[in-house]
């Protein structure tokens, strides 16, 4: 296992070859499905040691063991005898395991894994040699467990460049900043509500672990963690990680955090701690928007996961939240009103302008991190510019941004200053009253005087004018409104 890079090279090398295959998306899907099975073995064996009386979901034909490992008696399935089992034993198995309410957690991964997922190989004899590969992974070993976690990550930087229909990793530097700034307590509940590949999710449980000193403490760390997803791909990646961070019980669930009413989340639904990269540039549709109150309901899907972090925020509870420029300028009755009630019901302490190129090569989107908290209105906003680093024109995927690049912030997070250099605002304090009054709500500020003019990709610039689109459509659609009201008036 010291060629972690080899490990994925070898599989797409033999699945290049597969008819059933077409391109690096469906390569890396086939991929997980068959690592989450293999990970899943290896729990259910820990499982068997500890539990009295375990019970395996998974019939005894379906489990790893028994028809993908290879014991070298020459019995193992391949060829057309190892394609009619997967398709048409192992997959309507496994989609149609018997799950309620009342099934554990960590039994149902398997049937909700499996629900939208599919074996893309044709060729029986190719698909042997790929689960042989991902065999030889030895879980039990501790050395070889961990370093498989490198492999991981690699396979999840893989998804941005597999035409995965919008969704890009987050960088791992920018999971672990964000953490490490909301300072997990242990007993704390985090929550991502389009969870992804479980980047945020992770970055919280390696903080958080810094603090376990108990039992009672290890077994507050293993249910420390909820998240949701609405992609079937991104779904069984967070789950598989999950699984390969010692979280046997991984309470991430494939759904739609916008189709729920807002004002129907009681206490129960509420969260200690959030943190995401929620899905922006959408653009959604009424029956979506229908779920929140008429103020609020923006058509741009950032707009409505802030409105979900505050519905879901437990009082005293702590957001670190990704979003784009547009939502900081951004002046449509909705965006407006969901910024109102930020600054009067919460309390924004800080706003950290990232580079331009964080998320390069696959978006040139820029960003900002918005830390707040459910304590009260907002007194004062901090902002602080991040710059690139010394030597950097810009990150790319050779030269990702990396922890230590956010050393200026975190040095500056203690001991806060204003900052000021050749005449422009790196880092300064405003007042609740400027923003209102003086920005009427702009909080686009100490932003990038010396940036270059960026040459967007196709796909960004279709992305940015769809949301300038979107924001300029419900400004009209409210106006309009006004005036329909105005004149029906004066009709009567």
């Amino acid at each position: 296992m010291s060629n972690l890079s080899g490990f994925v090279k070898r599989l797409r090398d033999i699945m290049r070859n597969d008819a059933g295959i077409n391109g690096d998306a469906q390569r890396i899907e086939q991929i997980v499905w068959l690592l989450f099975l293999k990970v899943y073995d290896a729990k259910e064996l820990e499982w068997e040691i500890n539990e009295d009386n375990y019970l395996s979901i998974i019939p005894e034909e379906c489990r790893w063991m028994n028809w993908a490992h290879d014991d070298k008696s020459g019995r193992a399935l391949t060829g057309d005898a190892l394609l009619n089992f997967v398709d048409n034993t192992l997959f309507p198995t496994l989609k149609r395991l018997p799950v309620d309410v009342n099934t554990p957690i960590k039994k149902s991964i398997v049937q909700t894994t499996f629900a939208d997922a599919n074996n893309y190989m044709k060729d029986g004899v190719l698909l042997r040699q790929v689960i042989n590969v991902i065999d030889d992974i030895d879980f039990s070993d501790y050395d070889e467990s961990h370093a498989f976690g490198d492999i991981y990550e690699t396979i999840l930087k893989e998804l941005q460049s597999a035409g995965s229909s919008g969704e890009f990793y987050t960088p791992r530097a920018v999971t672990d900043f964000m953490a490490a700034m909301i300072n997990p307590q242990v007993g704390e509940v985090m929550a991502d509500f389009a969870c992804g590949t479980g980047g945020f999710i992770i970055s919280w449980l390696n903080e958080l672990h810094k603090k376990v000193e108990t039992l009672a403490d290890e077994e507050a760390y293993s249910s420390s963690i909820y998240g949701i997803e609405k992609k079937q791909f991104p779904y069984m990646l967070a789950i598989t990680n999950l699984l390969l961070h010692d979280v046997d019980t991984p309470r991430i669930f494939h759904d739609n955090s916008l189709l729920k009413d807002v004002l129907d989340y009681t206490d129960r639904d509420k969260f200690n701690v959030i943190m995401m990269n929620p899905p922006y540039g959408g653009s959604e549709k009424k029956d979506v928007k229908s779920h929140f109150p008429a103020d609020i309901a923006s058509s741009e899907t950032a707009d409505l996961f802030m409105s979900v972090i505050m519905y879901r925020l437990k009082i005293q509870g702590r957001a670190a939240v990704i979003l784009p420029d547009g939502f900081l300028f951004g002046s449509d009755n909705a965006k407006m009103n969901i910024k109102k009630k930020l600054l009067n019901e919460f309390n924004l302490h800080t706003i950290i302008r990232l580079p331009s190129s964080v998320f390069s090569p696959y978006t040139s989107i820029t960003t900002n991190i918005l830390f707040f908290d459910n304590t009260g209105k907002t007194e004062e906003t901090w902002v602080y510019r991040l710059d690139m680093p010394e030597g950097y024109k810009h990150f790319s995927k050779t030269k990702p941004m990396k922890l230590e690049h956010f050393k200026p912030v975190i040095d500056w997070w203690t001991d806060r200053t204003e900052i000021e250099e050749e005449g422009f605002d790196k880092a300064k304090k405003y007042r609740k009253e400027d923003l209102e009054s003086k920005y009427n709500y702009n909080i686009d500020l100490c932003g990038f005087p010396h940036e270059e003019e960026v040459i967007l990709a196709p796909h960004d610039l279709i992305q940015r004018y769809q949301e300038e689109r979107a924001s300029l459509n419900a400004e009209i659609d409210r106006v309009l409104e006004e005036i329909t009201a105005l004149l029906g008036r004066k009709l009567e």
